[in-house]
């Protein structure tokens, strides 16, 4: 059974679709961007998710009978426009970044091409799956970026809204996360899933031998003991006594992690099993785990500073008409004025500018024409939805390979967590 989406819309895309349809307006061709006037203070960069939910959420973006009927008994608009909506179909083009790539302040991530009625529906839909997603892929990026090779897990859905954590759980892996603790991210969206025990398992028991005793019987030698309820020196000790020198994993969630780490790996190698990691979780975020780079850690697990964007929960995209056809049936800029909340006029393209050795050194957004490139830019832009028709599926893996790519590609200040200006200008021409 389909859910439908097209309730999960501000009540005023609605108002305004009955005015315009009133009028005559509503069937002028039009074009809505998606993009953010700037980045978060002090980040550098911003990493492009969701796209792949946006496009499944259109396909599940209908007035059905029920929807319909409902907006008739509460009079949100009156029965022509519920009329029209009963048949709603998005029949345009939408472009835009591919998931996974970074974008800066200007950027035209996601573009919307088609009648005003049909275009301007979509708002809420684009932004709160686009701000969501993007902000939880930015802090993942910083995150594993600190992190190097040593692979971080998701462990946030205990932290925010139950559908917002499968969301970010996708968003996270796409940021170069190694897995999640969410199942239904797994179920959804094939993100690998992981996780043992936590704190209450062990104080089940009599004891935290009998716990542990319980858990190898059921997981095998290779899981991860929580280590840290009790004694850790000790829990360490009878780990390793009862699982031998191939125990999987320890994990330490609480007190001075890098103490910590360097007293657990001195005693597992004593005890011969070198082979054993350690876990740390606890409050991390991107600057804990950059602080424990120097610690004997094997991996993190991020719960609450993940999901919640790491201060930024938001990617503060809007969504803005930049062109409508005008009496001569072309399109013609329009741009809104205000002194804090501008936008410019015009459709607008995109490609990345890359130095000699490969390295951006530009984001340069054509206004109104695709902007001449000088044999070392790469387009940015790529074809999601034709003639309401999705013909690009947004594979996860994919979009995960494309962030690391992107990411790899941006000059070495993109990289530092210490605050900064965006790491590229932003060039617009035409």
């Amino acid at each position: 059974m389909t859910t439908s989406t097209a309730l999960l819309t501000d009540h005023y895309e609605l108002t305004m679709l009955q005015a315009a349809l009133r009028s005559g307006a509503a069937h002028r061709r039009c074009v809505f961007e998606a993009f953010t006037r700037r980045l978060p203070e002090g980040r550098r960069y911003a990493v492009l998710a969701g796209t792949g939910r946006l496009l499944s959420a259109l396909g599940d973006f209908r007035f059905g009978e029920a929807e319909v009927d409902d907006l008739r008994s509460r009079r949100v608009v009156d029965d022509a426009t519920c009329d029209w909506l009963a048949s709603y179909r998005f029949t345009g083009d939408i472009s835009g970044y591919a998931e996974g790539e970074c974008y800066f302040p200007g950027s035209p991530v996601l573009v919307v091409e088609g009648s005003f009625a049909e275009a301007v529906v979509l708002e809420t839909l684009v932004l709160s799956i686009l701000n969501h997603d993007s902000a939880i892929a930015s802090a993942a990026s910083r995150m594993t970026t600190a992190a190097g090779t040593r692979p971080c897990l998701e462990m946030g859905s205990r932290r925010t809204h139950e559908w917002a954590a499968v969301a970010a759980a996708r968003a996270a892996y796409v940021a170069g996360f190694a897995g999640t603790s969410n199942l239904e991210a797994g179920r959804a969206f094939g993100v690998p899933t992981t996780g043992t025990s936590a704190h209450s398992f062990t104080l089940l028991y009599d004891t935290e031998r009998e716990a542990f005793q319980s858990q190898l019987s059921a997981l095998g030698v290779g899981t991860t003991l929580l280590v840290d309820t009790y004694d850790v020196a000790e829990a360490v000790r009878m780990a390793v006594e009862f699982a031998g020198p191939t125990l999987g994993a320890v994990r330490l969630d609480s007190g001075d992690l890098l103490v910590q780490a360097r007293e657990v790996r001195a005693q597992l190698d004593s005890l011969g099993a070198s082979g054993t990691r350690i876990i740390v979780t606890s409050d991390l975020d991107e600057y804990a785990i950059a602080s424990l780079a120097v610690a004997p850690v094997d991996g993190y697990g991020v719960g609450t500073a993940l999901v919640t964007g790491s201060g930024h929960p938001t990617s503060s995209m809007v969504y803005k008409l930049v062109a409508r056809q005008g009496a001569t049936g072309r399109l013609e800029p329009v741009a809104k004025k205000s002194r804090d909340k501008h936008s410019i006029g015009g459709r607008k393209w995109a490609m990345r500018r890359l130095g000699p050795d490969g390295r951006a050194e530009a984001e340069v957004v054509g206004i109104g024409e695709r902007p001449t490139a000088d044999g070392n830019d790469r387009p940015l832009m790529v074809d999601l939805v034709r003639d309401g028709e999705v013909i690009e599926r947004c594979d996860l893996h994919e979009a995960r390979a494309r962030h690391e790519r992107s990411r790899e590609e941006l000059p070495r200040t993109a990289l530092q967590l210490q605050r900064g200006k965006p790491c590229i200008p932003t060039i617009q021409v035409g």
